[in-house]
């Protein structure tokens, strides 16, 4: 079983940046991919971002596309969400995931809660003025 723990939330003015990170322990033997998701409340937990670990490909969810970008340091087997031009929607709880495994599947796959093995506990994303 792999440990995620996640880091760096808070609370932020509009407008402004946060990083959050997410560094894996425990059972890794073969990273696959991992992503970021956000739990609002009263909302279903939605994608984020992820980033594939061989090769860096990365995806985005629509409403952070060209504000938020994923990116990895495998040697820490961290990843990483930077977060700029936060908006008040972008409050909620953010979840850290990963899949293990060595076989690629499209973008769309990795959207997909199921995609993933194990998760963090959360960090909670407040933007408010």
């Amino acid at each position: 079983q792999t440990q995620l723990v996640e880091s760096g939330g808070g609370l932020v003015q509009p407008g402004g940046s946060l990083r959050l990170s997410c560094a894996a322990s425990g059972s890794i033997f073969s990273i696959n991919a991992m992503g970021w998701f956000r739990q609002a409340p009263g909302k279903e937990r939605e994608f984020v971002a992820a980033i594939m670990w061989s090769g860096g490909s990365t995806y985005y969810a629509d409403s952070v596309k060209d504000r938020f970008t994923i990116s990895r340091d495998n040697a820490k087997n961290t990843v990483y969400l930077q977060m700029n031009s936060l908006k008040p929607e972008d409050t909620a709880v953010y979840y850290c995931a990963e899949r293990q495994g060595n076989t690629y599947y499209s973008g769309y796959y990795y959207r997909r809660m199921t995609a993933y093995d194990s998760w963090g506990q959360g960090t909670q994303v407040t933007v408010s003025s």
